[in-house]
């Protein structure tokens, strides 16, 4: 296994197993820099988003990379305020113009229930879905999928969806597994990605894990990882320290006993669980 393996979504388009993440990374060089240390470094995966204020910086990362764009898999997200066909078209060509790109490889709604449409979010996700799914007929995404979506969420998009969702991005770690969600997507075919796959840091403090990282010689970073993947997960590691770009990609030397693996499992709820899409102010 390496940077370049990939998994098969739904629709045939391929993933590589291990993305970038680039969540509160602010639009400027260091972000350029850093993205660009990534894809020279062996990443193909690069995860951005609208909210996250730095698709420009992205962008310019992939440019100055010097790696065919036919090599890499970019995902992008449409933000709570463009919730809707009209708005979610626009959105679509707004990050398009900011990456400088001509299409990206995923294009997921970020959030299942903004505030704005609390008491009515069913239809300005279809009505959103619908303009992504004339973006992948115009050659401007590859796959389309869906970010912190609980089954109630994927339940109502599924009855209208034309193009099931390629991918559900949800908060994952040892410490929030959320398995009825990904029984759900596992059993309708959804590739589950996870973001924060380091819990934000949290997992850090956790003894269990740092005995386990000892034994295996690794950081209890590269544990974690590994975890996912051997959990058939696409983990999407975020750091902006330069050093931590590669060693968290060396994660391919070595497999999880089945009592590690186990015990990490067992770790669930020790350092906080994912937030109530239903619930959140925003």
């Amino acid at each position: 296994m390496s940077l370049a393996d990939t998994q098969t979504l739904n629709n045939g388009v391929k993933i590589p197993i291990v993305g970038f993440g680039t969540w509160q990374m602010p639009e400027d060089e260091h972000t350029e820099k850093i993205v660009e240390h990534a894809i020279r470094s062996g990443y193909r995966h690069i995860d951005t988003a609208k909210v996250y204020g730095n698709e420009t910086s992205v962008g310019k990362a992939i440019k100055a990379s010097g790696i065919d764009r036919e090599e890499l898999f970019v995902t992008t997200k449409l933000w709570n305020d463009a919730h809707g066909y009209e708005e979610a078209k626009q959105a679509i060509d707004e990050s398009l113009a900011k990456l400088d790109l001509d299409y990206v490889d995923l294009y997921l709604i970020h959030w299942p229930n903004p505030i704005e449409h609390r008491d009515n979010w069913e239809e300005p996700n279809a009505e959103a879905w619908k303009a992504m799914e004339e973006a992948v007929e115009a050659g401007k995404i590859k796959a389309i999928g869906i970010s912190n979506f609980m089954i109630h969420h994927m339940e109502a998009l599924l009855k209208t969806a034309k193009i099931k969702p390629a991918i559900n991005q949800i908060y994952l770690n040892p410490s929030d597994h959320q398995e009825e969600v990904v029984e759900y997507c596992c059993d309708h075919d959804i590739l589950v990605e996870a973001y924060s796959p380091l819990g934000s840091g949290r997992i850090f403090e956790i003894d269990d894990l740092k005995d386990i990282a000892l034994k295996y010689d690794k950081s209890v970073a590269q544990i974690v990882l590994r975890w996912h993947l051997d959990k058939g997960f696409v983990p999407l590691p975020k750091t902006a320290t330069m050093e931590r770009v590669g060693e968290n990609a060396d994660i391919f030397d070595f497999k999880l006993s089945e009592e590690d693996t186990k015990k990490i499992d067992s770790l669930e709820g020790v350092a906080g669980t994912h937030s109530d899409p239903d619930q959140k102010d925003f």
